[in-house]
């Protein structure tokens, strides 16, 4: 197979990669009863434990507004708490509710543990190349994102 070919078919299998993590968005979503802006935050939340409003905005790329919304969606819900920062209790963070903890863990924890058995079966050498490759197509598509925001 040429190297034309095989640039195009790694491109399709990128896509049909990224696609399919839509569709495992979508569905965690669905089962957490949110949009897929609402799952994005739950999971900006999670990995940072707690945040504040102004940084779980800029994190999310909305606006302040937005995030507000979004937050008291999310703590109607039952998907987040508001409490004050124990390290200044001047601000006020936000944390997922042990249930979306948990609902979380039930629906993510399956896929890393599968994802993990997949990449057992590559050589160290190899596993540095995924790594090198999904580093630097990161970088891309957060540099694409930049300049559509830009637009």
């Amino acid at each position: 197979m040429s190297k034309q070919s095989l640039v195009t078919d790694a491109t399709h299998a990128a896509a049909d990669f990224g696609a399919a993590n839509d569709v495992v968005d979508e569905a965690a979503a669905a089962a957490f009863g949110v949009n897929r802006t609402d799952l994005r935050i739950i999971g900006l939340v999670a990995a940072a434990g707690t945040l504040t409003a102004g940084r779980l905005a800029t994190e999310a790329h909305l606006s302040p507004a937005a995030t507000t919304t979004a937050i008291q969606r999310l703590t109607h819900a039952g998907h987040l708490t508001r409490r004050t920062d124990a390290h200044d209790r001047r601000k006020a963070v936000v944390e997922l509710t042990p249930a979306a903890a948990e609902l979380l863990a039930e629906i993510y924890t399956p896929i890393e543990r599968a994802g993990r058995a997949l990449l057992e079966e590559y050589t160290a050498g190899q596993l540095e190349f995924v790594i090198e490759f999904l580093r630097k197509g990161e970088r891309m598509q957060l540099a694409e994102a930049a300049r559509i925001r830009e637009r």
